[in-house]
C-alpha cells in the first residue's frame, strides 16, 4: 500500500505550486549543466519529460503544461517567420529553387518507398517522409554562430532551411486536408482568409492602437500569433502554421510598423521563447509510451538514419558540386548543419499518432531518428551544441548592442 500511496503523493506534489517551481528549476538548470557533454538543452528537456512520464507517470495529462508548451511552439515558429528575409532568398533564388525541386523529388520517392515498405497509406507515408527530410529551421538558425561557419556558408544554410520549411509547411497543409477535394478547398479558403485578414489587422493596429498604446507591439504580435495558431489548429494543421504566417506578415509589414520586425522585437520574441520552449520539449517527452520503444523500433530508427542521413547529405553536396563546382569539404559544411529535424519530426509524429493511428514502433523509430540527427552537428563540428530553448542575438563586436542574425538584414 505504501507504494501506490507514495506515487499519489508524488503526483499531487508535482501538480502543486511548489511542484511547478521545482519543475522550473529542473528545466532551466539541468539542461545547461549537461551542455558540457554537448547535449542540446532541447534534447535534455525532452529526456526529462520522458523520464517523468515513463518512470513516474507525471504530467501525462497536465493542462497547465499543455498551455505552457503551446506558448513555446507558437513562439518558436513566430520567430522562424520573423527570420524569413525575402531579399536574402532572392540572392540565391536559382540554387534555392533547384534545392527545393530536389527536396520535392526526395519527398515523392520517399513517400512511395515508405508506403510500400511500411504498408502505410499515401498521406501518412508522405508525412513520415516529411518528418525524415525536413530540417528544423529554428534549431539550425540558432546553431550557426556556434559551428564556426563562414558568412557565406551561414547564408546558404539559413536560406535553404527557411525555404525548405516553407515548402514543408505547404506540403503538411495539403497532406492533412486532402482527405477529400471539398475539405481541401474549404481549408484553403479558410487559410487564405486568415492570411488576408492579417494585413488589415496590422494596419488597424498601426494606425489606431500603436500611437496611443506605446510599446504594445510585442503583446499584439504574441496575441496575433496565438489566435492564428489556434485557428490553424482548428483547421487540423497544428499551431505552427498560424504562428509562422504571422511572423511572415509582420516581416512584410515592417515599413508601416517597424517595431514588429525590429531587432528589439526579435530579441523580445527570443526571450519569450527561451522561457516557454523548454516546456514544449518537456511536454513532448511526456507523450512517450513504454510501447514506443522496442528492438524493432530501434532497428527501424537505425535504418531511417542509414538511408535518410546519407541521402540528405548527398542531395546537398552533389547539387552544389555539380552546379557551383564547390569543394566537397565546403559542401559538407553546408549540408551537415541542415540535418537536425527535432521540432518538425516531433510535431509530425504527434499528428501521425493522433490523426492516422501510427504504430508505436514507427513512432518510436521517428523519435530515435530525430534525436540522433539533432546530436550530429555538435559532435561533427566539435563545438558546443546550440541552446535551442534559449536563443539569443549575437553581440556586436566591440559592444553590447544586439544585432540581427547574419544576413537577415
Amino acid at each position: 500500500m505504501a507504494g501506490p500511496a507514495m506515487n499519489v503523493a508524488v503526483r499531487e506534489f508535482f501538480a502543486s505550486e511548489p511542484g511547478y517551481v521545482l519543475l522550473l528549476f529542473v528545466l532551466f538548470v539541468v539542461p545547461r549543466f549537461l551542455q558540457r557533454y554537448r547535449l542540446p538543452t532541447a534534447i535534455t528537456s525532452f529526456a526529462l519529460g520522458a523520464v517523468a512520464s515513463l518512470g513516474f507517470t507525471l504530467y501525462t495529462y497536465d493542462a497547465t503544461l499543455k498551455l505552457l508548451s503551446t506558448f513555446g511552439i507558437v513562439a518558436l515558429f513566430l520567430f522562424a517567420g520573423l527570420e524569413v528575409d525575402t531579399d536574402a532568398l532572392k540572392r540565391g533564388a536559382k540554387i534555392i529553387t533547384q534545392h527545393l525541386a530536389i527536396r520535392l523529388a526526395m519527398l515523392t520517392m520517399g513517400t512511395v518507398g515508405v508506403a510500400w515498405w511500411l504498408g502505410l497509406g499515401t498521406r501518412p507515408a508522405a508525412l513520415v517522409t516529411l518528418a525524415l527530410i525536413t530540417p528544423s529551421a529554428g534549431f539550425i538558425l540558432d546553431s550557426l554562430g556556434r559551428l564556426g561557419l563562414e558568412p557565406e556558408e551561414q547564408f546558404w544554410v539559413k536560406s535553404k532551411v527557411i525555404a525548405t520549411e516553407i515548402l514543408a509547411l505547404s506540403v503538411l497543409f495539403v497532406a492533412l486536408q486532402s482527405s477529400s477535394v471539398s475539405r481541401l478547398v474549404l481549408a484553403s479558403f479558410a487559410l487564405a482568409a486568415i492570411i488576408g485578414i492579417l494585413p488589415w489587422a496590422f494596419r488597424v493596429f498601426a494606425q489606431r492602437v500603436a500611437p496611443y498604446a506605446p510599446k504594445s507591439e510585442f503583446a499584439f504580435l504574441i496575441m496575433m500569433a496565438l489566435l492564428c495558431a489556434y485557428a490553424t489548429r482548428l483547421l487540423g494543421v497544428y499551431y505552427l502554421v498560424g504562428a509562422f504566417i504571422v511572423g511572415l506578415a509582420a516581416r512584410r509589414f515592417r515599413d508601416q510598423l517597424p517595431a514588429v520586425a525590429s531587432e528589439q522585437m526579435l530579441h523580445a520574441i527570443e526571450v519569450f521563447a527561451s522561457f516557454f520552449a523548454p516546456f514544449y520539449f518537456f511536454a513532448a517527452g511526456t507523450s512517450l509510451h513504454r510501447d514506443d520503444f522496442s528492438l524493432y523500433s530501434l532497428a527501424l530508427g537505425m535504418v531511417f538514419l542509414a538511408i535518410a542521413v546519407p541521402l540528405r547529405l548527398l542531395s546537398v553536396t552533389g547539387h552544389r558540386g555539380l552546379v557551383l563546382k564547390e569543394d566537397q569539404k565546403r559542401s559538407v559544411r553546408i549540408a551537415a548543419p541542415m540535418l537536425p529535424t527535432l521540432v518538425f519530426t516531433l510535431v509530425i509524429a504527434d499528428i501521425l499518432r493522433e490523426r492516422f493511428d501510427l504504430s508505436n514502433e514507427i513512432f518510436g523509430a521517428l523519435i530515435i531518428y530525430t534525436v540522433c540527427t539533432t546530436l550530429i552537428p555538435g559532435f561533427l563540428f566539435g563545438s558546443p551544441p546550440p541552446r535551442y530553448d534559449s536563443p539569443e542575438l549575437p553581440p556586436r563586436p566591440g559592444g553590447n548592442e544586439m544585432v540581427p542574425p547574419p544576413l537577415a538584414d
